[in-house]
């Protein structure tokens, strides 16, 4: 079944002395070389990611919880799903700090049955008090993958075609009791309406072959933790936007529209504006929604209480403009740094970081392509992983600004 049925199993290559990789301080703990290899990893997982792709920026993406008897086991703390809603508060402040364009969903599934949360929406603070609201409910019954399905495809096969449609699956049981064939209803997912929907699947107990079917015929990808950490990187790997899936060999350029609504403030006597209802909450069964302030869409004028959002009356996709400047980093990342040896650089004195102006006392140093600015391995990985800019390029933009300000 690919590249992972080739490398065999583990006791069948030779022994890897990992013991060997580590070394302790001077205090005679092991932490410092732990977070070294740990930090490495990070920045192996950058230089192997692929550049020059046609990335999906405007996401919808429904997350699948499983809440069965099985998520009840104690081996992450306190129990699977606890744990898993905690690592999935910090996932819906990642997504949407990094995607202020896109659009997230929550599902559940127990007692045999699919259950939505919170439908798409941009507003992370939603999702996150359903997650809390979640943990105070009691895993029950058995999870199905095919009534998870059929519900999160209900609605993502209406998403316009020019975003990507995502379905990320957070499964701790090892069994799946669904209503009918689940292979047959894989199928659906290569029909016209539901085609280039990625589907992912995260395992909290063992791989699951139907999952890894899943995963591979629609493009996305299938692990299994292999403790509380690797649950938090596996999840932080689904922040950064995926390729575009498309299945034409030529790829067509097209405009989008989009309106920009200011948020209006309205009730008082000069404008006469009165309370209304935003289109969000029409179905609504609470007064959430009924104000006089709002994001009004500068085509048919329908109010709403959050952005971004497709207009239900109009269709027009609604977003801020800082939306948009935020979404820019994932077009043009900065290349990764060049490693050196810190012997090599600097062989009369001591070397310090550009960023934080510290001594590097690392063997390694890392060495900007553009600026050559000298940087240590912490912040190289914050200027790829958060900043995601060069501390060096960036104040050499600034200066020349600065000096081209003051000449004229």
């Amino acid at each position: 079944m690919g590249d992972e049925d080739d490398k065999g199993y583990r006791w069948e290559t030779e022994y890897e002395k990992t013991w060997e990789e580590l070394h302790e301080d001077e205090s005679g703990s092991l932490q410092a070389s732990v977070d070294d290899i740990l930090h490495r990893a990070k920045r192996r997982l950058l230089q192997d990611r692929v550049t020059n792709v046609r990335l999906g920026m405007m996401r919808h993406l429904f997350i699948v919880i499983d809440a069965s008897s099985a998520m009840s086991d104690q081996d992450l703390k306190p129990t699977r799903l606890i744990a898993t809603l905690k690592l999935l508060e910090f996932f819906v402040e990642e997504y949407f700090d990094q995607n202020p364009i896109s659009q997230l969903g929550l599902l559940i599934s127990r007692n045999k049955r699919a259950e939505k949360i919170t439908e798409l929406g941009g507003n992370p603070r939603r999702h996150i008090k359903a997650l809390e609201t979640l943990s105070t409910q009691a895993c029950q019954g058995e999870f199905s993958l095919q009534n998870s399905l059929e519900l999160a495809l209900s609605t993502l096969k209406h998403m316009p075609s020019h975003a990507s449609r995502e379905l990320l699956v957070i499964m701790g049981s090892l069994t799946t009791c669904d209503p009918g064939d689940i292979k047959e209803h894989i199928k659906v997912l290569f029909t016209q309406d539901c085609a280039n929907i990625r589907c992912s699947v995260i395992g909290l107990s063992a791989e699951v072959r139907i999952c890894k079917t899943l995963c591979q015929r629609t493009g996305g990808t299938y692990n299994v933790i292999l403790d509380e950490s690797h649950f938090k990187d596996l999840l932080s790997q689904h922040v950064t936007p995926p390729p575009a899936t498309c299945d034409r060999k030529v790829i067509i350029n097209f405009y989008l529209l989009l309106g920009f609504p200011h948020h209006t403030l309205g009730g008082d006597k000069d404008t006469g504006e009165k309370p209304s209802m935003c289109m969000c909450h029409l179905d609504s069964k609470t007064s959430q929604g009924f104000s006089t302030t709002g994001y009004f869409c500068p085509q048919c004028k329908s109010k709403y209480c959050e952005l971004p959002i497709e207009c239900k009356a109009c269709s027009l996709t609604l977003v801020s403009a800082p939306h948009l400047a935020r979404s820019y980093h994932h077009l043009f990342p900065p290349e990764p740094y060049k490693e050196f040896l810190t012997s090599d650089i600097v062989t009369d004195g001591q070397v310090c970081c550009y960023a934080c102006q510290i001594e590097i006392l690392d063997p390694h140093v890392y060495v900007c392509g553009k600026c050559e600015k000298y940087f240590c391995l912490d912040c190289d990985l914050f200027a790829h992983e958060t900043l995601h800019s060069c501390p060096g390029c960036a104040s050499s933009r600034n200066l020349q600004t600065i000096q081209a300000t003051s000449i004229s």
